[in-house]
């Protein structure tokens, strides 16, 4: 674990307020949502499910938690206020973890759990249950001094799900390690009514990643067997170029309505998108480059830069706009490549250091125009100004490669690595 990464008994988190990054309270906790894993490994924390008003029960992913402490929680920003809806493959930490029946692997003793502990993964956004405390003694009987003690996950049995399992909660589990890639060739091979399974089971995120890696085909099929609310949320996961390549394969009426559920301002980013040609600069762009302001630092863009969720290519290069800092920006006045970020000293602006010289694209240039304008500055991402020039996205390589590969490539190309189950036996 990272050296001074705060551990939290969940039992501490209970009622404790959560509130938005202005300070102003969502509401309180609930209750946690864990994954299981096969084996002994510890539980990935995906989220807290929080009370709101009315005493309506939303999810809050961890990936928007930007503080974890027994007095309060706190958000990156917007929280989805659509109920929360437990899926096959999490567990409600307070609800189902605690007051359970385990067993010491080390002594065979069985043990009540009092509480589990949770602590961030160094340099990730991801969180575990990495220890449990818990009592000796038969369930309900008396606690004396010296029954309780605090263990690792793996120096207990009884929580985690057996390796042997058919279902579809242990195939998630089983293929968790897989990048998404890997996880959507074989989500390619498995049976319509077993892909849908597995689509249910994984967690928004995890499903989103999946579905910007599978062919067009299988992409429709699973969206159209979700819930409309929970599509809707799987849409918002997704960068918003691929959201909308996704339902610009939909029927103007089931694209209307799922765009409707969305969050609004993820639904303009993917309004905005579907309103380009599909093979154009601005069809093929993302709108959440890495956008700074002339007055950050170069200390501001690295941090900008490490982001986990970000992508190699968009992470190669911070814009430089004008206020407002969000797409479309303000007058967009150049690039800082990421090479020229390593060599300045952190306290300089990067205004001094920003790249005016390369003249940006269009949203209205052709597939061809973007290739060529990669290929001959050796960029791996390019930005995208309108007349007035206000930055609109960027178009990186990876947008580019999969409108210039054949159409089934993921079907007759794509083979996973060796010792990866194709999910056909």
């Amino acid at each position: 674990m990272a050296a001074g990464a705060p551990r939290v008994f969940v039992s501490h988190l209970s009622g404790v307020a959560v509130f938005d990054p202005n300070g102003d309270q969502v509401g309180r906790v609930r209750d946690l949502v864990a994954m299981l894993r096969v084996g002994r490994r510890p539980p990935r924390l995906l989220g807290i499910v929080v009370e709101v008003a009315g005493r309506r029960l939303i999810f809050l992913p961890m990936t928007r938690v930007s503080g974890v402490e027994s007095g309060q929680v706190i958000t990156t920003g917007v929280v989805n206020l659509r109920r929360f809806e437990q899926r096959p493959t999490e567990r409600l930490v307070l609800g189902e973890l605690l007051d359970r029946r385990v067993t010491l692997v080390e002594t065979g003793e069985q043990v009540s759990v009092l509480d589990v502990a949770i602590q961030q993964l160094p340099a990730r956004r991801d969180w575990e249950i990495d220890k449990v405390f818990v009592r000796r003694g038969k369930s309900g009987a008396l606690r004396r001094k010296g029954e309780t003690l605090t263990v690792e996950w793996s120096a207990v049995t009884g929580f985690s799900l057996e390796e042997h399992g058919q279902g579809a909660e242990s195939l998630v589990a089983t293929f968790e390690q897989l990048r998404p890639a890997d996880l959507a060739n074989v989500m390619h091979h498995l049976s319509p009514k077993r892909r849908a399974e597995v689509a249910a089971a994984l967690d928004d995120d995890r499903l989103a990643d999946v579905l910007e890696e599978l062919p067009d085909d299988d992409q429709v099929e699973i969206l159209g067997k979700l819930k409309d609310e929970r599509a809707a949320d799987v849409l918002e996961a997704m960068d918003p170029d691929d959201a909308a390549d996704l339902l610009s394969e939909l029927p103007e009426e089931d694209k209307e309505r799922l765009l409707t559920l969305m969050q609004p301002d993820d639904a303009a980013d993917v309004r905005r998108l579907l309103s380009y040609e599909e093979r154009t600069a601005g069809g093929l762009m993302t709108t959440e480059p890495i956008v700074l302001r002339p007055d950050a630092t170069v200390a501001d863009a690295l941090a900008r830069v490490r982001q986990q969720d970000l992508s190699p290519a968009l992470a190669a290069q911070v814009y430089v706009c004008r206020p407002p800092d969000e797409t479309p920006t303000g007058k967009y006045l150049g690039t800082v490549h990421f090479q020229r970020l390593l060599r300045e000293p952190p306290f300089a602006l990067v205004s001094s250091v920003v790249d005016s010289d390369l003249k940006p694209l269009p949203p209205d240039a052709s597939l061809p125009s973007v290739t060529s304008f990669l290929a001959a500055y050796n960029m791996v991402a390019a930005p995208v100004v309108d007349d007035s020039g206000s930055l609109l996205g960027a178009v990186t390589v990876d947008d580019v490669l999969d409108h210039l590969l054949p159409d089934d490539w993921r079907e007759t190309e794509f083979h996973g690595p060796e010792g990866v189950p194709d999910g056909r036996h």
